[in-house]
C-alpha cells in the first residue's frame, strides 16, 4: 500500500481501541469478575484498497516496533514545508494588520 502511494497518493492509517466481545457480553464478564481482553483494532487505507488486523496487548510491543520501522522506511517521499522567515513573517502580518484597520476606519467615516 505504501509502494503505491510513493509518488501520489496518500495513506490512512487508524488505530482503535476494541473488544471481540459484544456490549452484553462484556458487561456479563464484568459481573462474574472475568478479565475482559481489549486489542487494537488497525485499518489503513489508500482510497481504493483497505486492510485490517486486531493486535493483542502479548503482540503490541513487537507489532509497534515492526509498525515504526515500515512508516520510517516508506516515510521518504514527504517533502518539507518552505516556510517564511520569522521577521518576514511578523513584518508582512503587522503590514496586513494596518491595511485591515485602515480600510476598515475608511468605512466607518
Amino acid at each position: 500500500m505504501f509502494e503505491r502511494t510513493t509518488e501520489k497518493g496518500s495513506v490512512w492509517v487508524t488505530l482503535k481501541h476494541s473488544s471481540d466481545k459484544s456490549k452484553v457480553q462484556r458487561n456479563k464478564m464484568k459481573t462474574c469478575g472475568e478479565k475482559i481482553e481489549y486489542r487494537c483494532l488497525v485499518r489503513a487505507t489508500d482510497g481504493k484498497k483497505t486492510i485490517s488486523t486486531l493486535v493483542g496487548p502479548k503482540d503490541h510491543q513487537r507489532f509497534q516496533a515492526s509498525y515504526a520501522t515500515i512508516l520510517k522506511a516508506r516515510m521518504t517521499a514527504l517533502r518539507k514545508r518552505e516556510r517564511k522567515d520569522k521577521r518576514k513573517a511578523a513584518d508582512s502580518d503587522k503590514k496586513e494588520d494596518s491595511k485591515i484597520r485602515s480600510t476598515a476606519s475608511k468605512t466607518t467615516n
